[in-house]
This record gives structure tokens, sequence and C-alpha cells, in this order.
């Protein structure tokens, strides 16, 4: 694992994590330095966290590990649209965190442009992590790194609207029952279902479920079946069950939407949950139906806690350590409460769902849940994602119809 003082970062890497750069998350880091710049005894970790500032519980945790390790801690909080960016920057300058936790669909761009080890090289062990989630940090048959924990979408319903329209939840389980209870709501004099379907990287989140639930692969976004997904949103749209507005919503508008009490159902996530709480809706929880039912598999948030390479190989040791204290199943379930996560194995999640019951639909989605870097689909999942934010803005707004728009997409990504 030894490596080079200088690394030439790819064109396609950082295409890729321009594109794949979000705008949801909150505060901004400060200056920091990386490994070589760390005393022998001074372990640097890089987290997407900066709202947790010195002396909250994450911090403490990371100062726990450290001192379990026998070394400090030198912790820097990043946005998350920087860290990744930092992060490449860093490995070319053989200045690399110890530690770098970093938003999944990242993982495998960072991979690509060597900056981090294997599972296999620095020991981590993967074995009680949930198959589906370790797949978004997996490329080309590696692993490099372990879920922190993890989010995804659902559908929230607001209980009141739906009675008085005559809907009984149990009933919606798949599109057809979705859709005729969208036309009860309507009827009723209520609005429907909100969601994002803006043109940006929130927009591909939020169409996934469905494309996916359709039984369509990003390999081919002009399928019959992701012609069927699109063709969904298209009509409920042209119906009036979903506003004009989803072309311009992010997920916190949407969100915002939901909150006025006036919609049935909000596509939305599980970082939403303590905002419900405080809008006092009378609500619930339903995992995105598949198209002929079951649980759709929606896109998967949420970090990874990865090694990335050093020039002194002997740093390893205790960096594993660092790692295997912040995943261990005690912290997991701390950590991924503050984080609204739900955990990455199934005994810690079943350890949530008994101490907070609300999180038990949250558990099913996350294990029907799809990594968006899955398939091995790599540093090619940026150029899919916007084209198909494309597709959906064109047929949404009516300037292709839904088959066209996806021919377009995937001509574009050819």
């Amino acid at each position: 694992m030894k490596r080079s003082s200088s690394r030439r970062i790819s064109t396609a890497a950082l295409t890729a994590l321009a594109l794949t750069a979000t705008a949801t998350a909150c505060g901004s880091g400060s200056g920091s330095t990386g490994s070589k710049a760390s005393d022998s005894g001074t372990y640097t970790i890089w987290d997407p966290y900066p709202q947790f500032a010195k002396g909250s519980a994450w911090t403490k945790l990371l100062d726990a590990c450290g001192t379990k390790a026998g070394v400090k801690i030198k912790r820097t909080g990043f946005d998350t649209s920087d860290l990744a960016g930092k992060a490449l920057l860093a490995a070319q300058q053989d200045n690399s965190p110890d530690v770098l936790i970093v938003d999944n669909p990242v993982v495998s761009t960072l991979a690509e442009a060597g900056v981090l080890t294997t599972t296999a090289d620095n020991k981590l062990d993967t074995s009680a992590v949930d198959p589906n989630l370790l797949a978004a940090g997996q490329s080309g048959g590696k692993t490099y790194g372990t879920p922190i924990g993890a989010n995804t979408l659902a559908l929230y319903y607001n209980k009141k609207i739906l009675k008085a329209a005559g809907v009984d939840i149990t009933t919606v389980k798949d599109w057809p029952s979705l859709t005729a209870a969208l036309a009860k709501v309507k009827s009723a004099g209520k609005k429907g279902i909100t969601f994002s379907a803006i043109g940006t990287e929130e927009g591909s989140f939020q169409f996934l479920p469905w494309f996916w639930g359709a039984g369509a692969k990003l390999t081919a976004v002009d399928s019959p079946a992701a012609v069927s997904a699109l063709s969904l949103w298209k009509d409920w749209l042209d119906k009036g069950y979903a506003p004009n507005s989803v072309l311009n919503n992010t997920q916190t508008t949407s969100w915002q939407e939901f909150a006025t009490g006036s919609y049935a159902f909000s596509e939305n996530g599980t970082w939403q949950l303590a905002a419900a709480k405080k809008a006092g809706l009378d609500y619930g929880v339903l995992p995105i139906p598949g198209a002929t039912g079951g649980s759709a598999a929606a896109p998967t948030g949420g970090e990874f806690v990865t090694l990335p390479v050093q020039s002194s190989t002997a740093r390893y040791a205790t960096t594993q350590k660092l790692a295997t204290c912040l995943t261990s199943t005690q912290n997991l379930y701390d950590t991924d409460t503050t984080l609204s996560y739900v955990a990455p194995t199934a005994e810690v999640q079943q350890k949530q769902s008994a101490a907070t019951p609300e999180l038990t639909p949250w558990v099913a989605a996350v294990k029907a849940a799809k990594g968006r870097t899955s398939d091995d689909l790599g540093t090619k999942y940026p150029k899919i994602s916007e084209q198909l934010w494309k597709a959906v803005q064109s047929a949404l707004s009516g300037s292709k119809s839904p088959k066209d728009a996806l021919s377009a997409a995937q001509s574009a990504v050819k």
C-alpha cells in the first residue's frame, strides 16, 4: 500500500464529484491538515458533520475512540459538498487524513482515484453489515470502508386527510392502489402527493425508488420499465394529484408543503422525523411501494468510514482501531440516534426499533434500499444521474414525452 508523494487525480474523478455534490449539508469546516502534519501520537479525522462542535456527543465519541487507541484526535468537520474535493487534493499532496468519513456516492470515485485502502488491506470487519448497504462502498470487486449509518426515502402520510377521503392506508400496496388513493384524496378536495423533481441530484434521488420499483436499471434508462416510472409521475401531474411545484422543489421545500397539513403524502427521508413531530401532524410512514407490490428499492444516503492510503504504513494498525471503535455496536447505536440514521447492522437495527417504534418502517425501507453506485457503476453514476434528472424535467414540464425524454437521456449517456 506504499504510494508516491504525489498523485494524479483523474478528470473523471473531479467531474464525478462536481456532479454528485449536494446542497443539503449545513455549516462550514475550518482549515485542517492531514496525517502528514500530525505527530505519531495524533491522528486526523475528517467528517461531514460541521454542525457538531467541540463538546458535542459526536466529538466526545471521537475523543473516546482516540483514548481507547492510545492517541489524540485532531478532527475537522467539512461541508459535505466540500469534503470529497478536499480529500482528493490532500491525496495529491500526500497529506490525507487517517480516517475519512464521506458521503457514500463518492466512495467509488475516491477509490478509483487511488485515495482509499480496501478492507482486505486495512482489515476492517464488515461481516455484520447488511450487504445492500455495504454495496455502496464497493467497486471492482473490492470494498472500501464500512457504513456508519443509512437513511433513505419513504412516504409520509397524513392520517387525517386519508381518513376524510375514505382511504385505508393498509390497502396501499402498489402503484395502482396508491394512485387510487390519490384520486380519492383529490375528490375529497384535498391535495395528493408532493416530492422533489428538481433538476439536480435531489431530483434523481427522489425518482430512483419509482425507477427501481418498476424494475428498471441505470444501465438502460430508456427501458419500458423506466418509461412506466416516469409516466406515473407525469400522469400524477396531469391529473392534479401532484403539484407543478415539484419541478422546482428541493426535498426541503417539498417537506414544507407537506408540513402545512394540506397534502396526503410526501416522499421524503428519515431526516424529517424530528420536523414531522415538530409540525404536530398525525402522520404515518409507508415504504415506497413497487409497481406490482412489495417495497421498492430506495437510494441509500449516509456516510462510510474509510481509511485513506498513507505513505507511512505504520499508521494503519491504529487507524483500524479507530474505525472499529466508531462502528462498534454501542457506538453505532448512539451515533445513528444522533444523526437520525438507521444502523447498517441487524443487531443495532433491532435495538433501534425496540427503543423507537416509529423507526420500524424506516428499518424496512433501509433493508430494501440500494446504493446509487451499486452494480459497479462507480464514476459512471453521476453522468447517468444528470441525464436522468434532465429527462424527468423534460417529461414533467411537457417538453418531451416520457419515452422521448428517456431515449434522449440514454443517447447522452452513451
